[in-house]
């Protein structure tokens, strides 16, 4: 995880705070290398990253019980989940055709070739 404050923002005196925001910034980046694995087509890396994700927010979870964000931190976690947001709407784009097929794999129509 980044340890470093971003450097537009400014804690004061909220050192526990900056491993939340570590835990946001972490999450993004694989949400944006879930979204770059999609765009290439590696569902098995999409899902790999997809795992990595679920435990990164369940160790935010736990990290931030009891815990408040001051005012530019929670600004700076609203930017950084909109950009989570985003990427994973794109995600769901490219994803529909995939599970498109797969549904109709499971449910044993197959397309036929012409």
């Amino acid at each position: 995880m980044n340890t470093t404050m971003h450097p537009n923002m400014q804690y004061t005196g909220a050192a526990m705070n900056t491993a939340l925001i570590d835990y946001y910034q972490a999450i993004e980046k694989a949400s944006q290398d879930m979204l770059e694995a999609a765009r290439t087509g590696n569902w098995d890396q999409v899902l790999k990253l997809e795992g990595a994700c679920a435990l990164l927010i369940a160790q935010l979870k736990h990290s931030a019980a009891g815990r408040t964000l001051g005012t530019d931190e929670a600004q700076f976690k609203s930017r950084i989940m909109q950009r989570i947001l985003v990427n994973d709407a794109q995600i769901r784009r490219l994803a529909e055709p995939w599970l498109d097929e797969l549904d109709e794999l499971l449910a044993g129509r197959t397309k036929t070739m012409h």
